[in-house]
């Protein structure tokens, strides 16, 4: 099954670099290497193994982008399940750059009405003023632009891992019945007893899908009630106790960071790098803290799991073997997910 995406934007951009680096485990420390992209460069990237995502990376020199706006138009935006339009962050020429964005969204209107937009502000490193309202001034310009068309705005650098946040939301969309994967892992954390249990694809390490197990039931809510009741003068006053007005249980007792599966998706990859310099492989990892136990390690052809437990008593080979236990349903389920 094959999925067209369009990455486009002015020369410069950085679009090259962005996709050397997620699909060709390049670190951002190569990327300045990179020539220009000349013309349509496309590349049949095996993404979950059955998937195959048809990268069309569109060089944005300005004959090209009056290319791909008339006679190549038809070819472009044809069949088109992703467009990606990235905007440097300090350009200098953004007003032509929303010339040209407002045509292409035009075009892929016409010929793939069903497309989804992704706009990504790109080289937030060297945004001069504060990033966040950086961001939020550019994410606001770029929604009026796109008029009525439903869109979603990142903020991305090489740099750090708002590049891998972004490109795993984009490819989530692309991968059919992708809340199944979701729901079987919720099943595989109450196993293992887990925090949280994370897929990544084999390749890039992007994350495909997430699971943290609902919270368990407080002993309070499981108690008889305490409230008590008084008839006075005819009247019933209910009384309640000081535990009626307990908070309820933190949903993230552990503070866990916001960015902590993007981040984990750099520092793996940036790991796999240093294993190919010295021609090691990369099969697994296990880590045992203080705070917490993880074990990262494969459970598809085409993908890897991470496991997260807190509870101390947990070994990593009861995980280990979880993992083992678990990989018949979901290469599966990975099977029947590519087919549907």
């Amino acid at each position: 099954m094959k999925k067209k995406v369009l990455l486009m934007g002015a020369s410069g951009s950085g679009k090259t670099s962005m996709r050397s680096l997620i699909f060709s485990n390049n670190p951002a420390s190569l990327t300045s290497r990179l020539g220009a992209t000349i013309d349509v460069e496309q590349n049949h990237v095996r993404f979950l193994g059955d998937l195959i995502l048809n990268l069309w990376d569109c060089g944005g020199q300005d004959a090209f982008m009056d290319s791909y706006l008339s006679i190549q138009q038809a070819t472009i935006f044809q069949h088109v399940g992703v467009m990606i339009y990235v905007f440097e962050v300090e350009t200098r020429n953004m007003e032509k750059d929303l010339d040209y964005y407002k045509a292409c969204l035009t075009a892929l209107k016409k010929y793939s009405p069903n497309a989804a937009v992704f706009l990504l502000v790109h080289k937030m490193d060297l945004a001069r003023g504060p990033k966040a309202e950086t961001l939020a001034r550019k994410s606001k310009e770029l929604k009026e632009a796109s008029g009525d068309a439903e869109v979603t705005v990142f903020g991305t650098s090489i740099y750090d891992e708002s590049l891998y946040n972004a490109w795993s939301r984009i490819v989530h969309i692309l991968i059919p019945n992708a809340s199944v994967l979701s729901r079987h892992l919720a099943k595989l954390a109450a196993a293992c007893s887990a925090t949280e249990v994370v897929l990544f694809e084999r390749t890039t390490f992007l994350v495909i899908a997430t699971s943290t197990p609902p919270a368990p039931p407080s002993v309070a809510s499981a108690a008889p009630s305490t409230s008590s009741s008084a008839r006075t003068n005819g009247h019933t006053s209910v009384g309640t106790s000081h535990e009626d007005h307990e908070a309820e249980p933190d949903p993230d007792p552990h503070k866990m960071a916001p960015t902590r599966y993007e981040r984990t998706s750099e520092l793996i990859k940036a790991f796999k790098y240093s294993c190919a310099r010295v021609r090691e492989e990369f099969h697994a990892l296990e880590m045992e803290l203080p705070e917490f136990t993880a074990v990262l390690d494969e459970l598809t052809r085409n993908t890897y799991v991470l496991i997260v437990v807190h509870d101390p008593t947990i070994e990593t080979a009861a995980l280990r073997m979880n993992i083992r236990l678990a990989r018949p349903k979901f290469e599966e389920l990975q099977g029947d997910s590519l087919l549907s």
